[in-house]
């Protein structure tokens, strides 16, 4: 089960750059344009969103009791999270990284919603959804990041 949810978690990934580099298209388009807020834009930043929390929902649980889960505790010969690289970026830096790019993708679907002029809605949306495209590319163990983190990009 643990190598299904990793693939699956892997795959996930491609599935939000892609809806994310729409939404970032999107974003920039209507607000350089200055277009008229339309429901299909609203419809693709919510497909980001949903997108970017089950992924979320997968990777918590990958980090709570998958192959290298906290529940499961440091094998023996690991004194420290902080000093062994696979723990740290796993347990540490990862996470965070993409709970921040989540929070930034829920941010900029947040802006579909707000009473605020069009122009605004995109010009803070496009920041967000940025920052979070920012932050996946900095979270994800693509594989040049080594033998020890880096994951293969087609599982």
């Amino acid at each position: 089960m643990d190598t299904g949810l990793l693939h699956l978690h892997n795959l996930l990934r491609w599935v939000i750059v892609i809806l994310l580099l729409v939404s970032l298209y999107k974003a920039w388009a209507g607000w350089q344009q200055k277009k008229v807020f339309s429901p299909a834009d609203k419809k693709v930043w919510l497909f980001t969103m949903i997108a970017g929390h089950i992924t979320l929902l997968v990777g918590l649980y990958q980090v709570l009791m998958g192959r290298f889960g906290i529940l499961k505790g440091l094998p023996e010969g690991v004194d420290s999270v902080m000093k062994n690289k696979i723990y740290r970026f796993f347990w540490v830096e990862h996470p965070i990284t993409m709970i921040l790019a989540i929070v930034f993708l829920t941010l900029a679907h947040g802006m579909a919603k707000k009473q605020v002029p069009d122009d605004v809605k995109y010009r803070k949306a496009f920041i967000f959804l940025l920052l979070a495209f920012i932050l996946l590319l900095a979270g994800v163990p693509w594989p040049f990041r080594g033998a020890e983190i880096g994951r293969s990009l087609i599982p």
